[in-house]
């Protein structure tokens, strides 16, 4: 479970970005995160993932305070919430499984990373991974050669395989085609029902947020303007936005 209470963000000699933010995930939740460019969702995301400073809050996971934990408790997130970006990094000239078994920067040590070294219960945890994720026919291909959509299959099979409990994925099917987005978002779904992961996407554009979120919070201004189940949201509401 994740518990944020009074979370604010301000850029040093500027302006809060997020502005007393809290709300509560529960395992197998799917969150959507709603709102105009510049409300502040990816400030979110990356202030879960502690990708940003926070400047104000208390930031509770699995019912343990992280900043009192200090850099232990710290790790602990950066190893279990991961941040999939709109267009996550893949290393081009390496197969999309060597990518799934290296993991992020985040999550895996630099010597990993560099070495590219695989030991066998890797290679067969990742390509379980993957396999579940529709793509074994991609594994073994260069990740320079994958469609937006399976680069971000890719990433959430990265995430899960190095221990991810939670994905805060920005805008998850930007510049996808319809087709591809369902399918992402379906797979982010079933991760939610069958896994108990706990997945927290921005999804402004379109009506994806309604049709695949448990619940939707919305962001105007950095402030939490909107906490609604997952429905078609009301005129008035999407005014709040």
């Amino acid at each position: 479970m994740i518990r944020i209470k009074n979370l604010s963000r301000r850029i040093p000699g500027g302006p809060k970005v997020l502005d007393d933010i809290s709300f509560e995930a529960y395992p197998g939740d799917f969150i959507a995160i709603k709102g105009d460019s510049g409300s502040g969702k990816s400030t979110l995301l990356r202030c879960l993932a502690l990708q940003e400073k926070w400047t104000e809050g208390t930031y509770q996971f699995d019912g343990k305070d992280i900043f009192k934990q200090g850099f232990s408790g710290k790790m602990k997130v950066k190893q279990e919430v991961a941040y999939v970006e709109e267009k996550p990094y893949l290393f081009p000239n390496k197969t999309a499984l060597k990518n799934v078994i290296i993991g992020s920067v985040s999550q895996t040590p630099a010597w990993r990373r560099w070495t590219g070294m695989v030991r066998s219960d890797d290679y067969m945890g990742a390509m379980d991974m993957i396999e579940k994720r529709g793509l074994i026919d991609k594994a073994h291909q260069k990740a320079s050669t994958l469609s937006g959509g399976e680069r971000q299959r890719m990433a959430i099979a990265r995430a899960l395989v190095h221990g991810a409990k939670v994905i805060a994925a920005d805008e998850p099917v930007s510049g996808l085609d319809p087709h591809t987005a369902d399918q992402v978002l379906t797979d982010l779904k079933a991760l939610c029902k069958e896994q108990g992961v706990i997945v927290i996407a921005v999804m402004h554009q379109g009506d994806w947020a309604e049709r695949f979120a448990d619940r939707i919070l919305g962001l105007k201004g950095g402030k939490l303007v909107l906490d609604v189940s997952g429905r078609r949201l009301t005129e008035r509401e999407k005014s709040l936005l």
